[in-house]
């Protein structure tokens, strides 16, 4: 049974659909929270360009040696290269009719979004001879990735409900959104920066965990969950209802995988587990208003 699960998992995880079908996951939390039908193109959109986005991001930073790398992901992505390029060059095409579907709001989010995830990956800029994107500006790395997540899972789906009129949402509760959503994405993304932490300091590349040591880090995204639940209580004023209860049983479960995640721990806690949250609340959220 073993060794018929592991190489689907190790498809799902290391090819990045898992983290794809994560977005999607967080695509259908939004319409959920602003009482609109889901997408189906904004939710095929998120799929597509997690994927391909990804997946093009780990092409672009190859290693001198990626099947010697220590790390199971990169070997398993080069080991499978052409299968890779296949998955990536489709997605990023599938883009294109799903780009021209959308209202004029959502295009121009989108041409937004594209151009930072683009500078984030390719080394754009130099100085002197040394040329670098925007993940390697110290301390830009873990907040581009949040922004990018976090207008892309929020704003394009309240955007497309509004364009129908499937919602009525205020500024001020959208702008809520986006604030715990960025909190929440925040929290998840600085276990990895700890995970690269002995990395990171031998490039001298200026983590949170870097700056502030492993501990502080930990504190620090307890602090961004804690922001996150006060959020939930604050959004369209309602208080301790059924939704402010599965997401915060979720991010009481963030918090608990966080604080035993570490360097040693195996890349499946990371990819499975840590990201899995983003799936899981959206189970939790759907499966505790079946039943209420």
């Amino acid at each position: 049974m073993k060794k018929l699960v592991k190489p689907i998992l190790d498809f799902l995880l290391f090819s990045n659909v898992f983290m794809a079908l994560c977005a999607v996951a967080q695509g259908l939390v939004t319409f959920h929270l602003i009482n609109a039908e889901p997408n189906q193109t904004v939710l095929g959109l998120l799929f597509a360009a997690t994927l391909g986005l990804y997946n093009f991001c780990i092409l672009i930073s190859k290693p001198k040696n990626p099947l010697n790398s220590p790390y199971l992901r990169v070997r398993w992505f080069y080991s499978h290269y052409r299968l890779m390029v296949s998955i990536t060059i489709v997605c990023l095409l599938c883009l294109v009719p799903l780009f021209f579907l959308l209202s004029m709001q959502s295009r121009l989010l989108l041409v937004f979004l594209g151009i930072l995830s683009f500078a984030y990956g390719l080394p754009l800029f130099s100085v002197g001879e040394h040329k670098f994107g925007l993940r390697n500006i110290p301390g830009l790395k873990p907040f581009l990735i949040t922004l990018v997540w976090t207008l892309s899972i929020v704003l394009l789906p309240v955007l497309e409900a509004q364009e129908v009129r499937q919602t009525d949402i205020s500024m001020r509760d959208t702008i809520i959104l986006l604030a715990k959503r960025f909190l929440f994405i925040a929290a998840l993304t600085i276990p990895f920066d700890i995970r690269d932490l002995f990395e990171d300091r031998k490039t001298n590349l200026r983590t949170i965990p870097v700056v502030w040591g492993e501990k502080k880090a930990y504190l620090f995204c307890q602090v961004l969950l804690g922001g996150y639940i006060v959020l939930l209580f604050l959004f369209r004023n309602n208080g301790a209802n059924i939704d402010f209860f599965a997401l915060t049983l979720t991010a009481i479960l963030t918090g608990w995988l966080i604080f035993k995640s570490g360097w040693q721990k195996n890349e499946y806690y990371y990819f499975f587990y840590l990201d899995g949250v983003l799936i899981l609340q959206y189970v939790i959220l759907t499966a505790l208003n079946l039943i209420k």
